[in-house]
């Protein structure tokens, strides 16, 4: 269920001619009952409201005033969330004789054509009050106070995101909520200007058209708003149109290391970040350390805790990395794990975080690991990224909708995931270009499509983490062993091995150097091509000593990462 709220509009839209139809209350009551929450959001006054509509107990919050007030029917407490209205605004309109007048908690009302005299009233007074109109009202409120900033504080009091959350409208003071939240939806009797900037145009016209909206909204879902409005753009396809990934959806970005699957997880959570959607990046390797957008928890040499990430999901508005490049590899598995169920019932209950995105999947979810399953369910809309299928846990991999294969050897990428899936193996059509993926939706029994792809604002940290302070592992750690091999000195990242190139003599130093071991090292275990090369240009300089070797390629490494400077791993 990704819609967890509607929020609807009274006067014209639940209510025709004031009153609200049974079979409009029935539909309303079969939302609720199905574990979805109800909003009311209207500019009429409580008191007003209350006289006209005695089912308010039905409504979970009532937005009144115009977003001035919000009244929980549940306890009958009113808060307002703006001031009261000006005592001097509201004399002098009654001396001029503008009538009616209303004046609520924080709303001052009239109707047409007083609103020039209200203007000239607020211009003379030097009040900083905002004008709104509906159908002939004319309400005076506080600068920001609008029914999108009412239903917004409703929200928050019972944690919904507002992209989680359908709303319904028939006039002006309608497009501010109405924008705001994941889905809009105008009746059929709605103003047209508003028609042209919802999501849906209903058939009904007043509560018909909100009982027409819950059916839709019970039986499809998200799916009954078009992908691009949740989804996140992927890039474009070779026939010019762009593809996004969907929400509720379960993404793998598969491909060699360097191949750049993570260069682009990185900017889908600009994409994320640009469109409001809240994140959680679990990194085992550190690789998202100083992601934009986002508060880390966890740091190379501190392990992260859970129930701190936890306590940041909750806060509205948070993006998460957490950072598990302090602990060793099953130690990461349970931190996973621990922080699953706090996730799976956040989302439930809230709709946040919309994604979560797993770099390194195999670290935590390996291909030994048992049924992972029910593990997994509740979860976000999830990203996987792993170098290859075969590695990551066969359960997760049956959660996989969309696939994304990157690098030279993408086809075979997804002939992988294709033979652990018992899929036949997908036959991609046309030669990839520079930029371009592979996209495989799984679930549409379609072939691969081509895919150009952009790249993120900002760059990618690759591996940085894990190879500055990380553990490379002892089969590919740097061994300092010396013309005689009477050393044995490991290192397992390159602040090791910056500290062990200072200590060692300078035999064994120009031994390894004119060998060509450092830059074989940086080339084939850590994959920096750039850094091979630069040091592979201080390898063939005969005419430089141990002291100046040594100078240079610390220099190569330590611009590079940066963290790699005095660290000891």
């Amino acid at each position: 269920m990704y819609f967890l709220a509607l929020a609807a509009d009274y006067d014209g839209t639940l209510a025709e001619h004031g009153a609200v139809m049974a079979d409009t209350l029935a539909a309303l009551r079969r939302l609720k009952e199905g574990g979805r929450r109800l909003f009311l959001v209207t500019g009429r006054e409580l008191a007003d409201l209350r006289h006209a509509f005695a089912e308010l107990d039905l409504f979970d919050r009532v937005v009144v005033e115009n977003g001035a007030v919000v009244y929980d029917p549940a306890t009958g407490r009113e808060r307002p969330i703006a001031p009261p209205p000006s005592p001097a605004l509201v004399e002098r309109l009654m001396r001029r004789g503008v009538e009616p007048i209303s004046v609520g908690h924080s709303i001052l009302a009239t109707w047409e054509p007083h609103e020039k005299t209200v203007l000239e009233a607020i211009h003379e007074l030097g009040l900083e009050l905002q004008i709104t109109f509906n159908k002939g009202a004319v309400m005076v409120l506080p600068p920001g106070v609008n029914k999108a900033s009412g239903l917004k504080a409703a929200l928050a009091e019972l944690d919904i995101s507002r992209h989680n959350t359908v709303a319904v409208g028939d006039a002006q003071n309608d497009h501010a909520f109405l924008s705001a939240c994941g889905c809009a939806a105008a009746v059929a009797n709605a103003l047209p200007a508003l028609k042209e900037e919802a999501d849906l145009v209903l058939s009904g016209d007043h509560g018909r058209g909100v009982a027409e909206l819950i059916e839709e909204l019970m039986a499809k879902d998200i799916a009954m708003v078009p992908t691009a409005r949740h989804g996140l753009l992927v890039g474009t396809g070779e026939d010019g149109e762009e593809i996004f990934l969907p929400p509720q959806s379960c993404t793998l970005l598969a491909g060699a290391s360097g191949a750049g699957k993570s260069q682009f997880a990185t900017l889908l959570t600009e994409r994320m970040a640009e469109r409001d959607f809240e994140f959680c990046v679990f990194d085992p390797e550190g690789d998202y350390e100083g992601l934009q957008n986002a508060v880390g928890v966890g740091e190379r040499n501190t392990p992260p805790a859970a129930a701190e990430a936890a306590k940041l999901l909750r806060e509205t508005g948070v993006n998460v990395v957490v950072n598990a490049l302090a602990l060793p590899r099953e130690e990461r598995q349970a931190l996973f794990a621990e922080l699953l169920p706090p996730v799976a019932e956040l989302k439930a209950r809230s709709g946040r975080p919309q994604w979560i995105l797993l770099d390194e999947a195999h670290h935590v979810l390996p291909s030994t690991a048992g049924d992972m399953h029910e593990a997994l369910e509740g979860l976000p809309a999830t990203i996987f990224v792993t170098v290859s299928p075969d590695l990551l846990a066969a359960s997760a991999l049956r959660r996989v909708d969309i696939a994304l294969a990157f690098g030279g050897k993408a086809d075979e990428t997804l002939k992988r995931l294709a033979e652990v899936l018992g899929l036949p193996a997908p036959l991609p059509k046309g030669t990839r270009r520079e930029n371009e993926i592979l996209f495989w939706d799984l679930r549409s029994g379609k072939e691969p499509r081509r895919v150009r792809v952009a790249s993120p604002r900002q760059r990618h940290h690759r591996h940085r983490g894990k190879y500055a302070a990380g553990d490379v592992g002892a089969w590919h750690s740097f061994y300092f062993r010396g013309p005689q091999r009477r050393l044995n000195l490991p290192a397992r990242n390159l602040g090791q091995f910056l500290k062990l190139a200072e200590g060692v003599d300078d035999a064994t130093w120009e031994h390894h150097l004119r060998a060509g071991d450092y830059s074989a090292w940086f080339r084939h275990v850590i994959r920096d091509e750039a850094l091979a090369h630069e040091t592979q240009a201080i390898e063939a300089d005969t005419g430089i000593d141990a002291r100046e070797s040594r100078r240079r390629i610390r220099s190569a490494v330590t611009r590079r990462y940066v963290e790699a400077e005095g660290s000891g791993g």
